[in-house]
Formats: C-alpha cells, structure tokens, sequence
C-alpha cells in the first residue's frame, strides 16, 4: 500500500465511520473503483485497519468526553438522586442496545463479510442503505409531530429495537450510524438524539473492533515502516472523524426535517455508479 492510497483510506475511514454512508462499504469500493491491488486479508494489513478505528474511537472519545464525564459521575450520585437514575438508566439503554451487536457478531460476522463482501454485493447494499435511509423519513413525516425526548426518556424497548437495526451493519454497505438512526427515527426520537445515541453507542463498537483487532496481531511481526505508516494514517482518522462528528452533531441540531435525505440521495447514487462501473464499464 502506497503512502497515497493510505492517505486516501484515512480521510474515507473518519468521514464514513460517523456519517450515514458506510465506512466499511467505502473500504471496498474505493480500491476497487481505482483498480487498487489491496489484499485486506493480508495480516499485514490488519494494523493499519486496528490503528485506523483506534483514531477513530479516540476522536469519538474527545467529542463525547464531558457525555461520558456526565453520565458515569451522574451514575456514582455525584450530581443528586435524580440525575443518578438518569445516568444509569442511560448506560443501561447502551448496555441493552449493544447485547444484539455482540450476540450476532459472535455467531455470523465473518459468514455474512465473507459471503456479502464483494464490490458488487457492497454497491447493492450501499443503494439499498440509502433506500432505508429515504423511507425511514418518508415514513416518520407521515407520523406528524411528536413529543420530544431525550435519551434518557427512552424505553428498554426502545433499545432493543435500535440494537436489532444495528446489527444490519454486517452487511458491508449498510452504515452503523445510519442503521441506528433509523431505528432511533421510527421510535419517535428526533434526528439530534437519534444521531447522539448512535455516535455513544458506536464508541462501544469502535473500541472492540480495535481490541479485537489488536489481539489478532499478538503473532504478528510487524514492520517499522508499517508501523509508522499506520500510526500516521490513525491521526488522520482521528482528525477527520473529529472534524466530521462535530459538523454532523450540528447539522443534525439544526435540521430535523427531512435530514437523512442528502446522505440517502448519495448512497442511492454511489451505489449504483459503482454497479455499472464494476459491471459494465
């Protein structure tokens, strides 16, 4: 891998891991689309992807810290009884929400990555993300108005669900943030505690996708420039993905109508580029 090519895979890892458009679905169409020789199975390219998510979850980290400040000294009674409960109740709904990730992870991960992960499959997945994306609004435009909740308002029910939607981001093409969302949207939350949930819930996966990834390499001799090459490429993850949360918890604050729309307009339109590009051109 060229130092470009992982430039290039950096800056794609932090702008599509929190935005709705399929980080792992961008991994495999980019080098396709550009005929990269890449082969990601290689055991040498396992550090660069476990340095990539460790940047990654340390962005999410810095943008969430006074989240996490907040609700784990709200846990122990710092702040009183009631924001106790509130805070608990907050990491009990993280808790649940996680439980199907890890349960179907465990049991059909590799299968579903394996059998699915061909660009042609990606680029299907990636139209059929947007399409989920564009009715999921569709659908809550035509609920009318509700009462706006707050993450601690939510139900254990609540949780499931959206745990269960994220689960489809083993399909690669499907985005985890745009999965969860959608799970949040049809639940009656609006897209701004939709999109908070979601980025919380995504630093639990980010962070066992690292350490898994990391354990994989306790055999591995990996080389200085490899090394160098990864520890580069996860700082500019993490810049990006810093940059790209802090612009998306914005957008979403600001437009809660319809605001999925532009990142299904382009799934839709990316996925079935790459199609005839992979098919036909």
């Amino acid at each position: 891998m060229t130092p470009i090519q992982a430039l290039i895979l950096a800056i794609i890892q932090g702008v599509t891991e929190l935005f709705p458009v399929s980080s792992l679905g961008h991994a495999v169409l980019v080098p396709a689309l550009l005929h990269w020789r890449l082969n990601e199975s290689d055991p040498l390219f396992l550090p660069f992807l476990t340095m990539l998510h460790f940047g990654t979850f340390i962005a999410l980290l810095l943008v969430f810290a006074k989240d996490w400040i907040a609700i784990f000294g709200g846990a122990t009674g710092r702040y009183g009884r009631f924001r106790q409960e509130q805070s608990v109740r907050i990491l009990l709904l993280l808790i649940v929400a996680t439980v199907p990730l890890v349960v179907v992870g465990a049991a059909l991960e590799h299968p579903l990555r394996a059998l699915f992960g061909s660009p042609i499959f990606v680029a299907f997945f990636l139209i059929l993300n947007g399409s989920l994306l564009i009715v999921t609004e569709w659908l809550r435009s035509h609920k009318g108005r509700q009462r706006q909740r707050s993450i601690a308002d939510m139900s254990i029910r609540d949780a499931v669900i959206i745990g269960i939607w994220q689960c489809l981001a083993f399909l690669p093409g499907i985005s985890r943030s745009g999965v969860t969302m959608n799970g949040g949207l049809l639940r009656g939350l609006d897209h701004e505690t939709s999109a908070r949930f979601s980025f919380l819930l995504a630093q639990p996966a980010v962070l066992a996708a690292t350490v898994h990834e990391a354990f994989q390499l306790r055999h591995v001799a990996v080389p200085h420039a490899v090394i160098v090459q990864s520890a580069i490429a996860a700082v500019v993850a993490g810049v990006t993905a810093l940059i790209s949360t802090l612009l998306l918890l914005r957008y979403f604050h600001n437009h809660d109508r319809w605001a999925l729309s532009p990142f299904a307009i382009y799934c839709v339109a990316a996925g079935v580029v790459s199609l005839v590009s992979l098919t036909i051109l």
